[in-house]
């Protein structure tokens, strides 16, 4: 069974630093297109990293640029998302999402993905 695992969500205080994992079963993350998702109460989902199959390019939402970084772990069939200078605004549900299309420019619509992961819950207070 095909399936995306997220860990790491958690309670920080503003200002401070989480790490996403996202781990695969079932097939191999290094040739999948990732995006890493987010959605507050209320509001829609929405892309905050994507990048395509080849890691030739990724997009990221202009409210985390210079602050959320994104990595792979082939080994471990593991991605990642690092989150610094965390703010309150940042507090929501984080999702994994790989597709298998092949893109030049990084996708990052909800639509351009096909497994999610159940999410994880990041909750910036203080």
């Amino acid at each position: 069974q095909l399936q995306l695992v997220e860990s790491g969500g958690g309670l920080v205080q503003p200002g401070g630093s989480l790490r996403l994992s996202c781990t695969a079963s079932g097939f191999s993350l290094d040739r999948y297109a990732i995006g890493w998702f987010r959605q507050a109460p209320g509001k829609e989902r929405e892309g905050v990293v994507c990048i395509n199959n080849s890691d030739t390019d990724t997009r990221i939402a202009e409210s985390v640029k210079g602050r959320f970084s994104f990595s792979r772990d082939n080994a471990k069939n593991t991605v990642s998302l690092q989150m610094d200078s965390l703010k309150p605004e940042d507090s929501a549900v984080y999702y994994c999402a790989a597709t298998g299309l092949t893109t030049g420019q990084a996708m990052c619509t909800v639509d351009s993905f096909y497994y999610w992961g159940q999410g994880t819950l990041v909750n910036v207070s203080s």
